[in-house]
């Protein structure tokens, strides 16, 4: 199941961060090696599409992470603008 949230913290030195999901709850903690987007680096307030994992006796994390280019509302906002 796909989740949403908006990336809280990112440590480039060991590769490890969290997420906060849209729909409520604690932050889940990541790995860059779950980032999809190779060579990315994440930044606080980025939104992002994520999944669970279940590791370490049951703590979730999120995993498979995917930057979201911007939101629906602000795209079509800018389309009304070119149509004039």
């Amino acid at each position: 199941m796909t989740h949403y949230g908006k990336i809280k913290s990112y440590d480039s030195s060991n590769g490890t961060g969290s997420i906060t999901p849209e729909k409520g709850g604690d932050a889940l903690r990541f790995k860059k090696a779950d980032l999809q987007q190779e060579g990315q680096v994440p930044k606080v307030d980025q939104r992002y599409s994520f999944e669970t994992s279940e590791v370490d006796g049951g703590k979730k994390w999120a995993v498979n992470l995917q930057h979201e280019q911007g939101d629906g509302d602000h795209q079509k906002d800018q389309a009304r603008k070119q149509q004039g």
